[in-house]
Order: C-alpha cells, then sequence, then structure tokens
C-alpha cells in the first residue's frame, strides 16, 4: 500500500541518507569540541552540554570556571597574535556571591601576556615602546570584559528571572557586538538549598504551588528551554550539601 502510494518499493523510506562517518563528520564541523582547562580537556565537551562541577569548599571550582570564562571571551587571533580562545561571549550567574572580579581580572590578563610575550613584548622592548605594549594589552583586556556578562541573584526567584531573560540579555549582546552567549555559568548550583528548603508551599496570583520541587524544576526547565533555542555549553558548580562529620537522618535508618 505504502509503495504503490508513494510510487516506489515499500523499503524506499528505510534506506540510508548517510553513513556513519558521514554523520561523524558533520556533526563535529557543525559542533566541534571546545577546548577548556584540565581537567575539563578531558572530555569532548560540545554546545548543548550540562556540565556538573561537584566538590567541598576551597577545591577549585570557581577557579576553573574562570579558566574557562577567560579561554571562552579571549580571541582566538588578535592583530596576528594567536591566544588560541573562542571569542565568545559568558553569562556567568553568581549565586553565593563570592565572584572575584580581580582573580578573573588576574587570570586574563596571565594569558594575554602568556599569549602575545613571545611575539610582540620582546619587539616592544628592543625599541623601548613599553607604552605601545601596555596600549596593546589595555585594548585587548577591555574587548575580552565585554564579552563578560556578569549576574548575582540572591535567592531562587532572582535566580528563575535570570534565565527566563537569557533568551533577550543574548540577542542585545548579539545586535551590539554581533556575538551571541556561547557559555552559561552558574556558581554555586545549591546556594539558596536550605532557604527553599525552609520555605512552606504557598501559592502564587496563577494558583501555582510554590515549593521546594517546583522551584529545582523550574530552573531545570527554563535551561532546556534555552538549550533547545540555542545550544550552549553549560557549566554548574556544586558543593555538597551536608560537610564531612554531620550526622544526616539516613545514618541513622542504617
Amino acid at each position: 500500500m505504502a509503495g504503490g502510494a508513494g510510487g516506489g518499493p515499500p523499503r524506499d523510506w528505510l534506506s540510508v541518507d548517510e553513513t556513519a562517518a558521514a554523520f561523524l563528520s558533520r556533526s563535529l564541523s557543525t559542533r566541534p569540541p571546545i577546548l577548556l582547562p584540565p581537567p575539563l580537556h578531558r572530555a569532548p565537551l560540545r554546545p548543548g552540554n550540562v556540565v556538573e562541577i561537584a566538590g567541598p569548599s576551597g577545591s577549585g571550582k570557581s577557579q576553573l570556571l574562570l579558566m574557562s570564562a577567560v579561554q571562552c571571551i579571549l580571541p582566538k587571533e588578535w592583530e596576528g597574535v594567536y591566544f588560541g580562545g573562542l571569542g565568545k561571549a559568558v553569562m556567568y550567574i553568581d549565586l553565593d556571591c563570592r565572584f572575584d572580579v580581580l582573580r578573573l581580572a588576574q587570570i586574563l590578563r596571565k594569558r594575554i601576556a602568556a599569549g602575545c610575550g613571545s611575539v610582540h613584548h620582546e619587539e616592544f622592548e628592543t625599541d623601548g615602546s613599553k607604552d605601545k605594549f601596555r596600549l596593546f594589552e589595555s585594548t585587548l583586556f577591555s574587548d575580552c570584559m565585554k564579552r563578560f556578562l556578569y549576574v548575582r541573584c540572591y535567592n531562587s526567584s532572582e535566580l528563575i528571572a535570570a534565565l527566563k531573560s537569557l533568551k533577550s540579555q543574548s540577542e542585545a549582546r548579539n545586535e551590539i557586538f554581533d556575538i551571541g552567549v556561547y557559555f552559561l555559568m552558574l556558581d554555586s548550583i545549591g546556594a539558596f538549598y536550605w532557604i527553599d528548603r525552609a520555605l512552606q508551599p504557598t501559592r502564587e496570583s496563577k494558583g501555582k504551588t510554590l515549593s521546594f520541587q517546583s522551584i529545582t524544576e523550574t530552573v531545570v526547565q527554563e535551561i532546556h528551554k534555552f538549550l533547545q533555542l540555542q545550544p550552549i555549553l553549560v557549566l554548574v558548580t556544586k558543593a555538597p550539601i551536608y560537610g564531612e562529620g554531620i550526622t544526616t537522618s539516613n545514618d541513622f535508618q542504617r
């Protein structure tokens, strides 16, 4: 029946469109893997992936985010100097209010110095034009920081609002700088855990129940919605809810 209606053999619609090698080649060309600092360099991360970086306080989670952010906002090449960056925009959502802009600037300046030091720095020192080198560094630094979008949230409601505005923020960046958001970073996703757990279920104006579970589901849904519209790499840090030496109810049940 299907073959007669379609004018061809019934199994024509099962014919192979492309080989596995062709599919892999097309996938790698459309979404090439992103090279990030160790230990994230071990995984072939691509836009659309969501990565959770878990560890105790002081384990370097925020440092890893900042290093990845610098890798993203640095250009691949600037005035003939190779830096190996992505030249894309980053949206950094600070949830625990521990973001250190001086540390970000320090990492960025070190990467700039490492990239241009082997090419231009020797030339600038020979002709005595160190001011020219400082101008080069300052201009590149300002250009990179324009691609870093910082958002601070003090509760889960502000986090949800920030995620809902992610599409408009990305479009605004694209209109001004011709570059949309490529990395989304949340540091740290469990910052409001105890505050949200203490909330009593309440009803919003539309009749929806606001609870810890609904807040968590809304955060996940908003990230998922944006990933469907624009594939980006999402990096999330998470600290353990219970520290060492703290006994939980599960321990008593054992």
